[in-house]
């Protein structure tokens, strides 16, 4: 996936996500926190590899050899 690739994608995750929080009148069903978890799971998931790719491309290396971390991974950085 290259770097337009993932910023669509996350453009999609963000309009999904969006879409799930103004489609809740109240509370959210557990589905819907399930579904929400996963997305930002996945946002996350997705900027770590844009970073790991714009890293890589600055350092000269092979922007294609980044790799999407773990969930256990991406979770446990400081914001």
């Amino acid at each position: 996936m290259n770097d337009e690739e993932l910023l669509q994608r996350i453009h999609e995750l963000v309009a999904e996500e969006h879409a799930l929080e103004s489609g809740a009148a109240h509370a959210l069903t557990d589905e819907q926190r399930r579904r929400q978890s996963a997305l930002e799971v996945s946002l996350d998931q997705c900027w770590d590899l844009l970073r790991q790719r714009r890293a890589r491309r600055q350092y000269g290396q092979d922007p294609d050899k980044a790799a999407v971390r773990p969930e256990e991974v991406v979770e446990h950085y400081r914001q």
